[in-house]
């Protein structure tokens, strides 16, 4: 009689289970994509491998409307922009026409007031002839009134090549309207005109502006202005005076020193050299604020 062994069912004994049974999941994650599940769901769903346009005639009325829509608006922007560029340059030319009419008009007033000038000077020394000439003349360079020419120096001052690239370089020398360090600034050309001055300058001028006792260097947003008159670049300082002018000039603290100071540190760009005959115009003279007839002989000045 034979007798069959007992069969051992491998799942339930615990001595026969896989080695990896506790990672099931994991190992079913492994062995089978997640793209799987969503390929089948798709399939099921009707949508895989099909077009997302859509299939009844009413959604393709409404997306070649919308479509539609869309290049209408396209096309009536694009026409704005086409219609509005002439415009616009037509309007930037007649700025440009009425800036250039400005500035001739400017111009021939600026030359009828040196006229009128010079034929004031004539009228006045006319009145002035005799005792009371030399008077006149002494007063007149003195006070900047006068054309005066003679042997001098021309100091050149311009901004650093590098100016107006580095807005954020941040300086005791920034300022309203002079941010950047390279720019040249109305302090800059006061200490060098007081340099001049004490140096021996008789008379100075400064981008053909002269410079009197009620002249005035100053700022006004990026311009500096003399006598209320805009300066452009380069600026340039003539100043009439003896041999000795530049020399110095070059030794003053404020005057080559300080220029040379400049340069090191902000990359300004200066140059000083000697002139044997400068021609410095006359200062554009103010109303007078207070005037009375020279006392004539034997009578006493009240």
């Amino acid at each position: 009689m034979s007798t069959t062994a007992p069969r051992r069912d491998e799942r339930s004994d615990p001595r026969y289970a896989r080695p990896d049974a506790s990672m099931s999941l994991l190992t079913n994650v492994m062995e089978h994509s997640l793209d799987e599940g969503y390929a089948e769901e798709a399939r099921r769903s009707g949508r895989y491998g099909s077009s997302r346009l859509p299939g009844t005639l009413r959604g393709k009325l409404l997306l070649g409307l919308g479509l539609a829509m869309v290049a209408t608006i396209l096309s009536m922007g694009v026409s704005q922009v086409q219609r509005s560029a002439p415009v616009a340059a037509q309007q930037r030319q007649e700025l440009i026409n009425r800036i250039n009419q400005s500035t001739t008009t400017a111009d021939g007033t600026q030359q009828q007031v040196a006229q009128l000038q010079a034929q004031l000077d004539q009228a006045r020394r006319t009145a002035a002839s005799g005792s009371g000439s030399t008077q006149l003349d002494l007063l007149e360079l003195v006070t900047g009134t006068t054309p005066v020419s003679g042997p001098g120096i021309t100091v050149t001052v311009d901004d650093a090549a590098s100016a107006g690239t580095d807005l954020n370089n941040a300086s005791p020398r920034a300022g309203a309207g002079f941010g950047n360090t390279g720019r040249v600034r109305d302090s800059d050309l006061q200490l060098v005109v007081n340099a001049l001055w004490q140096s021996g300058a008789e008379a100075v001028a400064i981008n053909e502006q002269r410079l009197t006792n009620l002249s005035a260097i100053r700022a006004a947003g990026d311009a500096i202005l003399v006598n209320d008159h805009p300066l452009t670049l380069p600026y340039t300082v003539q100043a009439v005076g003896g041999p000795t002018l530049q020399q110095n000039f070059q030794d003053n603290a404020y005057g080559g020193l300080y220029l040379a100071q400049l340069k090191q540190e902000f990359q300004i760009r200066y140059d000083v050299s000697a002139q044997g005959g400068l021609s410095l115009p006359a200062a554009t003279v103010g109303p007078l604020l207070n005037a009375h007839p020279s006392p004539s002989e034997g009578t006493k000045q009240p």
